[in-house]
């Protein structure tokens, strides 16, 4: 047995050992379709209607940087500049790409990259593969963000979620961007989890609290809510021409095809017509938090489309979530190393397609 197949027996002696799960069937607790736009028809149909009139290549031939760059792809960026109120957009394959090209090269030795300690692995790894200073600070903690800002000098970059994927608690926004505008640092927020909810048309957090000038760049991916796939960075003018010349994994990477940004035009044509989409969501995110409120279960205090349940320890989360798949209900049980031990939990994802009756059955199974 050699050191890889040893490392993998650990994994699994540990319980932690993943696999790659076919879709089950029974109810949508885990999924991150929060709006259903992965299985509308509607935007299907959209789809289908900008690939009919995008011009036909079915791949890009090469990088944005060789032959993969076209006026279509330029375009359909501009449009999603426009829609979030930015001097530019740059489009990447994935959120991972998108962070960890920008990330990674703004991350400069002369750089300190001050984040938050929950955000996503894509970030993180993003801040390991450049040369900055790395520190955090405690969650939504703006007393120890301040310290850690007075303690650095240089070029100073914040990285905070709007929406963090595993507490479901949102970033207070206002208070980090003024902070960092009176310490001169620049503030970088993914959105994943908040493009397609927040805001009237689905823009983000950041639009919603009417931060675009203070917020140095946004990440927003496609993946969850928007129901398509890629990435795109909005910000400055300047940052889209620094990312063409230092991004990695935009430069060394073949470029999306025209079918690619041809769904994310239709997405962003889309999103304003999700009102009772969204406005569903918040009815089924408030009917949960009352049931979650008289439940005497360790659950995470979040307002929004996720909700943690603790259950400490990788084999107990696992039996919790087996039981709630047998009833029925697919949720996934979240395990250390993606939390730390004893913050083992399941993640209950909702969505607007989610059900009263559905919630209802998920708190009496967990009783």
């Amino acid at each position: 047995m050699n050191s890889y197949q040893k490392a993998l027996q650990e994994r699994k002696n540990q319980h932690l050992l993943r696999t790659l799960p076919l879709p089950p069937e029974g109810i949508d607790f885990y999924s991150n379709d929060y709006l259903g736009l992965a299985q509308s028809q509607s935007l299907s149909l959209a789809i289908q209607e900008e690939c009919r009139q995008a011009p036909q290549l079915n791949g890009a031939t090469g990088s944005r940087l060789l032959s993969g760059n076209s006026t279509y792809a330029e375009q359909v960026e501009q449009e999603i500049a426009a829609f979030h109120n930015a001097e530019s957009a740059l489009v990447y394959a994935s959120g991972y790409t998108a962070n960890i090209g920008l990330i990674s090269s703004l991350a400069t030795k002369d750089t300190t990259i001050i984040c938050d300690e929950l955000i996503h692995a894509s970030l993180i790894d993003g801040a390991r593969l450049g040369l900055a200073k790395k520190v955090r600070f405690k969650h939504n903690d703006l007393d120890d963000l301040s310290g850690k800002l007075n303690k650095n000098s240089g070029q100073k970059i914040v990285l905070v979620e709007s929406v963090y994927s595993m507490d479901g608690d949102i970033c207070p926004l206002k208070e980090i961007s003024t902070m960092c505008q009176e310490k001169n640092a620049l503030l970088i927020v993914d959105e994943a989890h908040a493009i397609g909810i927040y805001g009237e048309n689905g823009e983000g957090l950041v639009q919603q609290e009417g931060l675009e000038d203070q917020v140095f760049a946004r990440i927003m991916t496609f993946g969850k809510a928007p129901g398509i796939h890629g990435a795109a960075v909005v910000g400055p003018a300047w940052l889209k021409e620094y990312q063409v010349n230092f991004s990695r994994s935009l430069i060394f990477s073949t470029a999306p095809s025209n079918h690619h940004f041809a769904s994310i035009s239709a997405m962003f044509q889309h999103l304003p017509k999700c009102s009772a989409d969204r406005n569903q969501l918040k009815e089924i995110v408030s009917y949960f938090t009352s049931r979650r409120k008289k439940s005497d279960r360790n659950w995470l205090d979040s307002m929004t489309h996720i909700q943690s349940l603790i259950v400490p320890g990788n084999e107990q989360v696992v039996a919790l979530a087996n039981k709630l798949k047998d009833a029925g209900i697919n949720a996934l049980p979240i395990r250390k190393p993606s939390v730390p031990e004893g913050a083992e939990r399941i993640r209950f994802c909702l969505h607007a397609y989610n059900t009263k009756e559905e919630i209802d059955l998920l708190f009496e199974t967990l009783k």
